[in-house]
């Protein structure tokens, strides 16, 4: 072997080597501890547990096709979920989700929109002014009637919901 060198493991050599890899095996170690302990502790992969208390509907009156209905939305689990849509059985037509939106100081207008966001640990209560669900009253309800809904959440799936019927003062938070 003329003008070649072979390398050999010199003891500056492996030291350096070993150097290099001590880096990245102990963020790796550190990282796998982390996540070790995230599990333990049930944090992990938790999924959004969606509750839905305090239903009211409001009593239209006059010739007042429209009225509105609100919800509180409780996630006590580990993800954020969306309220994607609103149905029940007990009315005509289809129900629609509503938002409060600001056009100028003085002036609101309320706009169908896709979803109400509930992050993980959050309660979210519709109210007026802020979100609500919008449908055609059923002449037929009277005040403490209670009216089915189903609240269909984007991960948590549908869940029930009663809610009672009563005069727009009733409630308003």
């Amino acid at each position: 072997m003329s003008g070649a060198s072979s390398w050999r493991p010199t003891r500056p050599r492996l030291h350096d080597t070993l150097l290099a890899a001590l880096a990245p095996v102990t963020a790796c170690s550190v990282a796998l501890g982390a996540l070790t302990t995230w599990v333990s502790t049930g944090n992990a992969g938790s999924p959004p547990e969606i509750s839905v208390t305090d239903g009211r509907v409001w009593l239209s009156f006059g010739d007042t096709p429209e009225t509105s209905a609100y919800f509180r939305m409780t996630n006590s689990g580990g993800a954020d979920d969306r309220l994607v849509r609103v149905t029940t059985t007990a009315v005509r037509g289809g129900t629609t989700l509503t938002g409060h939106r600001m056009v100028t100081e003085n002036t609101a207008t309320d706009q169908e929109i896709d979803s109400i966001a509930v992050p993980s640990g959050v309660t979210v209560a519709m109210a007026p002014g802020r979100f609500n669900v919008t449908l055609r009253a059923d002449k037929g309800w009277e005040e403490g009637d209670l009216v089915p809904f189903t609240l269909h959440f984007e991960h948590e799936g549908a869940v029930d919901a009663l809610a009672v019927v009563g005069p727009p003062s009733a409630g308003e938070s």
